[in-house]
């Protein structure tokens, strides 16, 4: 198994067809310089050549002849090492894959089962059975795609395979976005890969908060609405948690404040990566309830969580570093190339420099080919199911499961 990823992006760019395949064509010279068999090509576009979507996997397949071609478009590109954003822009990553099937498949509202159908329904439309223990990159359209549910249908279909991946963006309403897949551009639904074979996917998501305060229990709760924590309105629990902070945490919280729903009940202590991060919607001043951003059920722990760029940073530190010493007994030598997918609002946005990401991955995981995009939504797991987040880090981190003589 070999990855490479390219990207190219100068300020000399423009956004004629000319100029799309100058860039298809510089990031294709670098990837074929790496890797001779390529089975697998991920390649985004940023919205700047919006004229020229329907010629982008025409494009790359004649500069690099993937087997599968998969992408979509993306307000910010990465590659190579480096994360551009808000400019002219092409990103693409290269795999070979021995002994590695990918399924490519395009599913929509109309053609997704019903999410009461049975798995075999899932397995007929994505062309992967449960038994082949599959790996998935998704990625939706977010104005046209019910995103939430596909991915609930899938955790459902093949519970233990892995999801990864990202919501297109670049686009700010209904058929401005694209999704390639082989040589067609799509502009609705999903497009996937399944692989299956030699290949194992790990998953590290940062969802870019600490917890603060004290873990606590939901005593009433009604799907979105949160009445009682501890057996004490919740509003009154987040007044009295508040008034406990320091300066700092009470400043950030604010700004902004999540509420952190433990994922394994059954474990000690929590720390970052533990909890699955929802926004807090509003506050019900008459019934002192609070509106969380996911559904809720009574005698769950949940801890209160903020942001900042300082807080992300140091999450995403713990959890590579995590995953580096625990899952791969810190050593990363294994790892052959990875897929990131991150939030619109994280890169310079939140961190105020380039390439933040990017680097803390190679920090921790060495120089490893990293390709993806920014999304409108990233997809990743969360203890045993996958989930939609915001604002968040998702990678995908890519290894072999035997060495091949």
């Amino acid at each position: 198994m070999k990855w490479a990823s390219s990207i190219w992006g100068p300020e000399s760019l423009g956004n004629s067809r000319k100029d799309l395949q100058l860039a298809i064509d510089e990031c294709a010279k670098k990837l074929k310089e790496e890797i001779d068999d390529i089975d697998l090509v991920v390649g985004f576009v940023s919205p700047h050549f919006a004229d020229h979507f329907d010629d982008f996997p025409a494009l790359v397949k004649e500069a690099l002849g993937a087997k599968v071609f998969i992408g979509c478009t993306a307000g910010g590109l990465i590659g190579d090492g480096k994360e551009i954003e808000h400019t002219n822009c092409v990103a693409l990553t290269a795999a070979s894959l021995p002994d590695v099937q990918v399924k490519p498949f395009h599913v929509t509202n109309e053609t997704m089962p019903d999410l009461d159908a049975s798995p075999d329904a899932w397995e007929k439309i994505i062309g992967v059975s449960q038994s082949e223990n599959p790996a998935f990159v998704l990625m939706p359209d977010p104005f046209t795609m019910r995103s939430d549910d596909i991915i609930r249908g899938l955790d459902y279909a093949y519970p233990n395979a892995v999801k990864i991946g990202g919501l297109a963006s670049g686009a700010h309403e209904p058929g401005g976005n694209a999704l390639f897949l082989d040589q067609k551009t799509i502009r609705d639904g999903l497009v996937g890969i399944a692989l299956t074979g030699n290949v194992i996917v790990d998953t590290v998501v940062a969802q870019g908060c600490k917890p603060i305060g004290k873990p606590c229990q939901v005593t009433r709760a009604q799907k979105h609405i949160l009445f009682e924590l501890d057996g004490e309105p919740a509003i009154m629990f987040l007044r009295d948690m508040m008034d406990s902070l320091s300066d700092v945490d009470r400043s950030l919280a604010k700004d902004a404040m999540f509420l952190g729903l433990v994922m394994q009940e059954n474990k000690d202590k929590h720390q970052a990566g533990d909890f699955l991060v929802r926004n807090i919607l509003g506050i019900d001043q008459n019934s002192g309830a609070l509106v969380v951003g996911e559904i809720l059920d009574n005698a769950r722990t949940v801890q209160f969580h903020v942001r900042d760029a300082a807080t992300s940073a140091d999450d995403l530190r713990f959890l590579l570093k995590r995953f580096r010493d625990e899952k791969l007994d810190g050593d990363a030598s294994g790892v052959k190339g990875a897929l990131l997918f991150s939030c619109l609002g994280r890169g310079m946005h939140l961190y105020g420099m380039a390439n933040h990401d990017s680097d803390s991955f190679r920090d921790y995981l060495g120089a490893v080919p990293v390709g993806g995009f920014f999304c409108n939504g990233e997809i990743g797991p969360v203890g045993n199911q996958t989930y939609l987040h915001g604002y968040t880090s998702s990678f995908g981190i890519f290894r072999q499961k035997t060495m091949l003589n």
